[in-house]
């Protein structure tokens, strides 16, 4: 089984505007609301490939009841801790620039993650566990480490963050991490401006014990790295429509190949796919938006195996 967890899922409520004019009444002409979060979102891109997940994290209120409402009405089991409060509301705005407001999360106290522990000690060995997206405030940046640490054994974490967060976690040798270009910089206090800087920083999470490193360079494609090969995807061009999910569709496209028998490889491949359809639509990837690209994404091999 694959689960998800996000610890600061938001309902997003997204507007198109033929521009954006700061302190002036803006109408805007399209509008959409969804559920917002990165582990949401690899349950909602793993649903679309086929593949079923659990969705796990915190929710409250009536914007947590539409979270809950639309996953099920979607086919995505969810168990989520239920909190006091209001799940945060963000507002993505389209124009000729993306902006964002992201509103802030709920307080979590430490009852509130000894329940939710209580619920993932029903993990399985052989279970990937996906922990997706920022931490808040309330919660120490060694959140995702801590979690990891208490996982039943053989549950194989995988972690998409940024910042100390991902630091602490990379401490637990997860199985999967997959950093950008500019947040595996970040790790090592560095300006990354290279592939092959970034394989050289890939290759330290490695010798750290990570088993495998996905990091995406944006329209640059992306590399995939564990120690039997390292690999370089690149994408086709097109038109960007958003980045938003991106990421999260590459984890969910690679994991959902993984999970139907696929090659690391060839998952990879196609999880570049998930990831391109992602950023050329409007929402996240479908299925058939994926089979159109996969074909189109170039491997190329930087090493061979490590010894």
């Amino acid at each position: 089984m694959i689960a998800t967890l996000t610890l600061n899922p938001s309902l997003d409520y997204f507007m198109r505007l033929e521009a954006l004019n700061v302190g002036r009444l803006n109408r805007a002409i399209e509008t959409a609301v969804r559920p917002g979060g990165k582990g949401i979102n690899v349950s909602r891109v793993l649903k679309r490939l086929g593949v079923d997940s659990r969705a796990f994290g915190f929710i409250g209120g009536f914007t947590g009841d539409f979270i809950r409402r639309f996953l099920a009405e979607e086919g995505i089991s969810a168990e989520f801790t239920v909190l006091e409060g209001l799940t945060r509301i963000n507002v993505k705005i389209s124009a000729d620039r993306e902006t964002e407001l992201n509103g802030a999360p709920q307080p979590i106290s430490q009852e509130d993650v000894e329940r939710l522990l209580s619920v993932l000690g029903r993990l399985n060995a052989g279970d990937v566990f996906v922990m997706a997206g920022s931490v808040p405030a309330s919660l120490p940046p060694d959140i995702y480490r801590r979690i990891i640490e208490k996982l039943p054994a053989g549950v194989k974490p995988v972690v998409d963050t940024s910042g100390r967060p991902l630091a602490e976690a990379i401490a637990a040798r997860p199985y999967l991490i997959k950093p950008n270009r500019d947040e595996l910089g970040q790790l090592f206090a560095t300006d990354i401006q290279t592939v092959e800087e970034t394989v050289l920083y890939a290759e330290k999470l490695l010798d750290e014990g990570v088993e495998n490193v996905i990091v995406s360079l944006g329209a640059d494609g992306a590399l995939f790295m564990n120690r039997e090969a390292a690999l370089r995807a690149s994408v086709p061009q097109g038109q960007i429509r958003s980045t938003v999910g991106s990421g999260d569709s590459l984890v969910a496209g690679f994991l959902a190949a993984l999970e139907k028998g696929m090659a690391p490889a060839e998952a990879f491949r196609f999880g570049v796919a998930a990831g391109t359809a992602t950023a050329f639509s409007d929402d996240l990837c479908t299925a058939e938006d994926v089979e159109k690209i996969w074909p189109r994404i170039a491997l190329s091999t930087i090493r061979e195996k490590r010894h």
